[in-house]
Formats: structure tokens, sequence, C-alpha cells
């Protein structure tokens, strides 16, 4: 039997409120129980299917394993969970824990959601692209076809405000957490030194203190847990890294209960929704990645950035979710007020091409006309839109054309699904396929400190090479000495293998050049092509109004 927790008494309000009037917003504190305990208490009356969405990959996956634990479940039948290139469930599945982009790609196909009682969108105060196109289209299915369908808002730290107003005055459910105390120190100044020599000495000062526990450490990215755990070679005990590319099995390390005093090297996918046992200490860098669109690149571009005050008081809350913990931040009380208050939502800050090709796909032609949550800048609506039809993949109203019918069924952004068909008109789906999800994915490169790059006909080349490398090793581990992330490889080659999928490959192809790159590049992007503007110089006018 599970222990009980604050959530628990208010489940039959919550599911009262389902029923009529058919909408929730629910906020709870770290450790209330939403995330599993609500759900299937839902699937349990629902008629029909509950689908759970939750952000991350690592997050659905241990969601789905801890609600099968908890109510005596089995994984894959009564809940199941649907993230990139894995699916564990079936017919009879009736929760399923799916990533936002799973959902995304569901709503293409059956964008009346048949057979879906209820939509639960958990950690929505992260307010992902995914997250506002679900929620927005959730409602209009209820204000219009499906008065039926349950919708549920969820987060800890979201104003319920907008959210109940958006939904038609929604009721508001308000669960108390149940987090114990947790003492945070901050950096005394600014500190020169790189990133990973203060987290390892911040490390092994947290190590030297009784009762830490667990150490978890908050770091932007790959790299960084790669140059923490050189550092941190010897310290005493397990250095495990946490993040999104690892393999399951290695996440599950993480996720654990041990008998061995850990260091946990993390990235922002333990920041909710995951409990790791044995924490009573986070050491937080207060950095993460962050998309943002790069107007140069014509794509979104992760950008090192601090993090917001409620980021920071989530990953504190991870050291005080079993016990009184303690969370050491790498950053001056000073440094502090100066943070904002939260991080601006995606829709104001990233690419909206790929959102407008998926509203095409599910027959809304006008972006402006559609019920945005919250409506984007209508000049980034018009560049979005302009670059569609310059793709050639919507029409001057707004429907998709049959390359954009063919290019929204791809999980890709709309450049590199232009790229792909290209390449299967010209014989080369192959190439496409490869150029596709070396390029649209994770650096197959590991950047190591002081290293000069080696001039090159191609950076593409170079990446196709690397990814067959990586193949022709299995993705060994010591492709890491060649300067190749296997993980990245892997990631890359399961990418192709679905790509291919949907091009059809012939018998044989020609070799890959740097000439057949370049004309594939140039379909996914015609408005980077350049003219020099002097003979002698490196400045270039571009077809896109560029410079």
């Amino acid at each position: 039997m599970s222990q009980p927790l604050p959530i628990d008494p208010l489940l039959p309000a919550a599911v009262a409120a389902l029923a009529t009037p058919g909408a929730l917003v629910v906020t709870a504190a770290p450790g209330a129980g939403k995330s599993t305990r609500l759900p299937p208490a839902l699937a349990r009356v629902a008629d029909g299917q509950v689908l759970l969405l939750q952000p991350r990959r690592v997050a659905a996956r241990a969601l789905a394993r801890r609600i099968a634990e908890e109510q005596g479940w089995t994984l894959g039948q009564e809940v199941g969970y649907q993230v990139r290139h894995e699916r564990v469930g079936g017919p009879r599945t009736r929760l399923w824990v799916l990533t936002e982009g799973v959902l995304t790609r569901r709503l293409q196909d059956d964008p009346l959601l048949d057979g879906v009682a209820c939509v639960i969108l958990d950690e929505f105060h992260e307010r992902h692209l995914h997250s506002d196109l679900a929620l927005a289209w959730c409602a209009e299915l209820r204000r219009t076809v499906r008065p039926e369908l349950g919708l549920v808002v969820m987060s800890a730290t979201i104003d319920p405000a907008p959210v109940a107003a958006f939904l038609g005055g929604a009721p508001v459910l308000d669960a108390p957490g149940r987090p114990f105390p947790v003492t945070v120190r901050n950096a005394p100044g600014r500190d020169p030194r790189r990133l990973d020599e203060r987290v390892a000495e911040a490390v092994r000062s947290a190590l030297a203190e009784p009762d830490s526990g667990d150490v978890l450490v908050f770091l932007p990215g790959v790299g960084e847990i790669r140059g923490c755990q050189a550092l941190l070679d010897g310290c005493g005990g397990p250095v495990l890294p946490l993040h999104g590319q690892l393999p399951p099995e290695e996440q599950d390390r993480c996720l654990a209960p041990s008998r061995e005093r850990r260091v946990i090297l993390a990235t922002n996918v333990a920041e909710t929704s995951l409990t790791i046992p044995g924490v009573r200490t986070v050491v937080d860098s207060g950095e993460h990645r962050v998309a943002r669109f790069d107007p140069d690149a014509g794509l979104d571009t992760l950008l090192i950035e601090g993090i917001p005050r409620f980021s920071a008081d989530q990953r504190a809350g991870r050291a005080g979710r079993t016990a009184p913990g303690r969370c050491w931040r790498l950053w001056s009380q000073a440094e502090d007020r100066d943070r904002p208050n939260a991080l601006d939502a995606e829709v104001r800050r990233c690419d909206l091409a790929g959102t407008l090709l998926t509203l095409a796909a599910c027959g809304e032609r006008d972006p402006a006309a559609f019920r945005w949550f919250e409506v984007p800048d209508r000049e980034r609506l018009d560049h979005a839109r302009d670059l569609l039809r310059l793709l050639g993949l919507v029409s001057a109203d707004g429907s998709l054309t049959a390359d954009g019918t063919r290019a929204a069924a791809m999980p890709l952004h709309p450049r590199w699904a232009r790229l792909l068909l290209a390449a299967q008109a010209t014989g080369r789906p192959r190439l496409g396929a490869s150029l596709a999800a070396v390029s649209s994915g994770r650096d197959l490169r590991i950047h190591q400190r002081g290293q000069v790059a080696t001039p090159s006909d191609s950076d593409a080349l170079d990446d196709l090479e690397r990814l067959e490398r990586a193949e022709h090793l299995d993705f060994h581990r010591r492709l890491r000495d060649e300067g190749i992330d296997p993980g990245a490889a892997r990631e890359a080659a399961q990418t192709r293998r679905d790509l291919l999928r949907l091009v059809r490959p012939g018998d044989a192809e020609p070799a890959a050049d740097a000439v057949a790159c370049a004309r594939l590049l140039l379909e996914a992007w015609p408005d980077r092509v350049g003219r020099r503007t002097a003979r002698d110089g490196n400045r270039v006018a571009l077809v896109g109004g560029l410079a």
C-alpha cells in the first residue's frame, strides 16, 4: 500500500470537477502527489483514455513506472508511456504518459482525439510551444465539438487565474505539499573560476558534512556534466549523469534507491516531476540551456542563461522531498536580485514555423485567428508563415500543399522536412535522411577544451563520417577518444531509420559529396542564399533580407 500524500483527500473533489464543468486547474506544492495520484484516479472513472503530458522523456518514463508501482498495475497494461523512439502500452492501456511532442503528432492524425476522455497538462508553467498548443486545441475542442472532453492543467508554480479564465472560469484546486525545510547557502560573491571547478569544490564540501545524503547537482548541459565527472573522479562514491539522452537503464540507476552515497549530475530534467531517493543536498550551478530563435541561423539556438527564481526554488526543493536538506547556490545574494521571476514562454522566444505547420495539418489555415492561450507577436507569426510559403509547404490561403502534408507528418522542423522531400525527389533519400538526422539533433562532436577545429570542405560531410564511424564501432564508448559522442550518434541513427520509413529509399544511391550536400541544404535554407557585397569582403546580401 503506498503512503498517503497531501493530494489524496482532494481526489474526490477533482474527479467531481471533471464531471462538471469538465475543466480543472490544479496548483500543488512539490511532493503533494499531483502527478502520481490524480491521473490514475481519473483513469479509473473516465469513459476512455486519459493522456498525461510531461515535458521530458525521463519524467514520462519514471512517472509511468511510479504510477504502476503505487497502484499495483502492470506497466504496459493499465498504464503505459510513449516518448520519441519508444512506446510501452497497448489497446487496453487507459492511462498514457506522453511527452508533449507526441500529442502534437497525434493531433495531426486525430484532431478530435477520438477515444480520449481527458487530457492532463502537467508542469504547465514551463510553457513549451507544445503545451500551449495542446491547451488551446483541447479548449477549442471542448468549446465546439467535444464538450465532454476533460481538461486538467497542473503546476506547482503557475498563477492559476489566467488559465482558469481561459477555460471559461474553471475551478482551481490547491493542494498543499509536504516538503521538509531546506537550508539555502549562497556564494559570498562572484567567482572567476570555471563552472566545473566551482561545482567540484561545492560537491566535495557538501560530502564532508554529516547527513548530506546523496548530492544532486544541476548543470546546464551534457558537456558540463562530463567536465564535472572528470573532476569528481575518486570523490568517494558513484558519480552518475542524468539527462534525457541517456539510455533508460542508465537513467534508472539514478531513480532507484541505492545503499551507496551518490553524486548525481543532472540537467533540468531533474527539476520537476521526479523524486530521486536519497537526495538531501542540492548543488545548483544557477544555469540552464534555453532555446531562442536566432534570425541569423533561421532556427532556434540553445543558449546558456541564468535560471529564473522559480527554477531556483524548484531545484532547492529537490533536497527536501524526503527529509530536511540543504542547497548550495553558486551565485551570490546580490546576483539573485537580478534574476527574473520566471522564464518567458516559448511562444514569445522560439521559432513558430513548426507550430504553424501543425496547425495547418489540423485544419487551421489562419494562425492569427486561432484561439491561442497567449497570442504570439504578429510579426513573428508572419515570419513563420512566410517561411512555410517559401518552402512550398503552405499555399497562399494557408492550406497545406501536397509537400506540406508530407512534411507535417515528419518529426522535423519544416526546413529539414523540405530537405528530406527534395532528397527523395532527386534520388538521394538516404543522404537526405542522414543530413536531417545529424543536423537537427545533438552535436555528434565532443568539444574538448583548447581544441582547434580542422579546416574542412563541409561540416555536413564531417558529421556523416562521424555517424558512419560510430555505426562501424557499434556506438562504443571509446568513440569519445575520437571526439565522437556515441549517445548522440545512436540517436541520429535512430532518427535516420525513422525518416527512411517515410521516404522509401531505393536500391542504390550515389556516394555523398559536398555538392550534393550543398544542394539539399539550399532546399532547406532558400532564404540564406547570398551574394558578396564586395569582391574581397566577407559580407553578403541574403535573399531573406539579412546581411
